[in-house]
């Protein structure tokens, strides 16, 4: 591709006696162009005249191989500026609106002067310009505008609420500029720049002031006025190289009535404020007549009958919400199988079926039902334990774009110590489709003894385990990080990163997302029962027990029923179970086999010892204690590596896993010859002797363990 020139174009550059203009005059005279430079000569508060600022400038063009005139003219008399170009030049093209002037005081301070020259410079200039070749662009058949904003415009800013109306006023003017231009190939787009100027000269701290080069600003409105350049009425935003386009956003809103019959209240407008106002699910409209049709379509439901009074998000997600989603519940290019959930361009690409629980929560954050849900109680979310949660899939779910949610709160249990809230959420495609039912149990702390009910019927029950060792267990270790890359995908309750905020709700520290626990069991159970593919996953049932801190290891039990998978998922640091009563349901099996070594090997006999020896330091943790030491046993069968199993006995603490640091002794031992050793039918030295045992570290400390391995009483 080759330079972009402007060879045979005429360009009209206002206020280019220095600053901003200058850099567009010179690099628009670089590139072949004719160009007009206007500049009255003033100050920056428009006060005085002078030739000099623009005579200067077509100079040092004409000194760079190029053609340029001066223009002396005030840009409220636009039509003298264009004159100039067509008497010297016979056409013009383009037409940058960079003239502008500062007169800076506090609103309450502004007079009728400052604000008539301010408006008259920025604004009637620019009007007045654009209307003289406007006529031109449209017999030609082509033209390019840039109007001259500021973030004082876009923002606001103290003592410029003059400049500031009037640059926002340009913003309008160049929308409609550009809509009514369009069909004549006539572009009209905002530049807002961030640049050192005689604006700016003694406004911007010096070394910013340095940085702002106009030279960085010139080529990103050089760019907008080539022919080759589409963009139309866009507001671009460029400052030290860097470029960025802004947009007006409008939040979904809410119906304040049921019925098109109905008035609205003061009362119905605080009651939906918060739906009114949430910018969660913001879209730029293109048009009015976008922003109109949506009004229309809420009216057409009002008379239809069809709006209850219920609410309905919008979830905007992408390919890259799935991707981080799944980096959240720990997927890893460390498990092959896991490569589809986590880039975009693999052909089986897919999100993991927990990702769709998002829906569901951001419909929840969102909606007002939960602070009026309990009589005679307002509820905050800093109360609200996430209980239980279920999540069934009616239909293919789309991979990007948008899901609306409908939630509702189906039943309220007075707990006593707290309130039990059922909430059902049911999500659809933009065809309004049914494609999820999401049920989450929401636990109130301290919202309880209201008179309510203690039982109740909606909520789908969890289901108990079998009552049997597990046919697989599968381990996998969360990060640190693990809470602060989840909570990325929705969830930014400070509760799982802020200490301060940890400690206030009664934890030492930060806590890991049940959510996040909940996506690494399913993760793991896709993999094991589901051959990796997530639309076998029909539907999925948890109770949230007990809190994870990142950094945790985390090991998921497995049970087969036929297309049911039960399943629990405890901490092996701790042997603390974290889910409990859960389940998965398949449409179809699909095994496979453990791919690395955070997948533990199904159920070992030795498992049963390791539990009892749990119960025994747990029982007794001051005798675990006095043995000292930390021991790692490695479980082999079939000659190869099983399971790990940790004894920190200096913490009273077994877990399955390797130990944090260097264990004390390491003792490597098969499967059945650890079962002999434990019921009293193997001696440790003879399964030494015999080459059975293995022992490394510190063997004479190996010796104390006897006591707590005697499990034959249990066996």
């Amino acid at each position: 591709m080759g330079d972009l020139r402007f060879d045979g174009r005429v360009v009209v550059v206002t206020g280019a006696g220095a600053g901003l203009g200058r850099a567009y005059a010179l690099l628009f005279g670089s590139r072949g162009a004719k160009v007009v430079v206007n500049d009255l000569g003033g100050g920056r508060h428009g006060d005085g005249k002078s030739s000099s600022a623009a005579d200067a400038v077509v100079e040092e063009i004409k000194r760079n191989g190029g053609t340029a005139v001066a223009d002396y003219n005030s840009v409220v008399d636009g039509e003298k500026v264009i004159k100039t170009a067509l008497d010297n030049f016979g056409r013009v093209d383009v037409l940058i609106n960079n003239a502008g002037i500062l007169r800076d005081k506090s609103f309450a301070r502004i007079s009728d002067q400052d604000w008539d020259l301010v408006h008259a410079v920025h604004l009637k200039g620019s009007f007045k310009t654009t209307q003289a070749a406007f006529p031109i662009f449209k017999k030609q058949g082509y033209g390019r505008i840039i109007m001259t904003s500021s973030n004082s415009g876009l923002y606001g800013n103290f003592g410029q609420a003059n400049y500031s109306a009037a640059k926002m006023g340009l913003v309008g003017l160049a929308s409609t500029i550009a809509i009514e231009g369009a069909k004549n190939n006539i572009h009209c787009n905002v530049i807002v720049p961030t640049a050192a100027s005689r604006l700016t000269e003694d406004i911007l701290p010096p070394d910013l002031y340095a940085e702002l080069k106009p030279e960085l600003i010139a080529p990103v409105v050089a760019y907008l006025c080539h022919e080759s350049c589409t963009e139309n009425g866009s507001i671009i935003e460029s400052a030290a190289g860097w470029a960025g386009k802004c947009q007006i956003i409008r939040s979904n809103g809410s119906l304040l009535r049921t019925k098109i019959t109905d008035g609205v209240s003061v009362e119905n407008v605080r009651d939906k404020w918060q739906k009114v106002t949430s910018m969660s699910n913001a879209e730029h409209l293109d048009s009015i007549q976008e922003a109109t049709g949506a009004l229309m379509t809420s009216l057409d439901s009002l008379r239809s009958g069809e709006v209850k009074d219920e609410e309905v998000d919008v979830y905007n997600f992408t390919q890259k919400d799935i991707i981080l989603y799944a980096l959240g519940v720990g997927a890893s290019l460390k498990n092959p199988n896991e490569l589809k959930f986590i880039y975009e361009n693999d052909e089986d690409f897919s999100a993991l079926p927990t990702f769709y629980i998002m829906p569901a929560m951001q419909a929840m954050f969102t909606s007002s039902k939960l602070e009026s849900a309990i009589p005679g109680k307002t509820v905050s979310l800093a109360q609200i334990l996430h209980g239980e949660q279920y999540i069934e899939f009616l239909g293919e779910v789309p991979k990007e774009g948008k899901l609306f949610s409908k939630n509702s709160i189906v039943e309220v249990l007075d707990k006593g110590s707290g309130a039990a809230i059922v909430q059902n959420i049911e999500t659809f495609d933009e065809q309004g489709n049914l494609l999820i039912r999401n049920q989450t149990v929401a636990f109130v702390v301290g919202a309880g003894n209201f008179g309510g009910s203690r039982t109740g019927t909606k909520a789908i029950p969890c289901q108990s385990k079998p009552p049997r060792v597990p046919d697989l267990s599968l381990t996998d270790k969360t990060t640190i990080d693990q809470a602060a890359l989840y909570r990325l995908s929705g969830d930014t309750n400070p509760l799982h990163i802020d200490p301060n905020m940890a400690v206030v709700a009664g934890f030492k520290q930060p806590i890991l997302h049940g959510l996040c626990t909940l996506g690494f069991s399913i993760r793991l159970l896709v993999r094991a029962y589901a051959g990796g593919d997530p639309s076998f996953v029909k539907a999925c049932k948890a109770r949230f027990m007990k809190p994870v801190i990142p950094g945790q290891t985390l090991r998921v039990d497995f049970w087969r029923e036929g297309s049911r998978i039960h399943f629990e998922t405890s901490v092996v640091e701790t042997n603390t179970v974290v889910i409990g009563g859960a389940y998965v349901d398949l449409n179809s099996v699909k095994v496979m086999e453990p791919i690395n070594n955070s997948v533990s090997a199904p159920a070992l006999e030795s498992d049963a010892v390791f539990q009892f020896i749990i119960d025994q330091v747990k029982a007794d943790p001051n005798k675990a204690k006095s043995i000292g030491g930390v021991f790692l046993y490695k479980i082999t069968k079939n000659g190869k590596e099983a399971k790990q199993w940790t004894m920190d006995l200096k913490n009273a603490k077994v877990y399955e896993g390797a130990p944090e640091g260097k264990p004390s002794t390491t003792l490597t031992i098969a499967d059945e010859d650890f079962m002999l050793l434990a019921q009293g039918k193997l001696q440790p030295q003879a399964a030494f002797m015999k080459g059975k045992l293995k022992i490394t570290g510190n063997i004479m400390l190996a010796q104390k363990l006897a006591p707590i391995l005697k499990a034959n009483a249990k066996l």
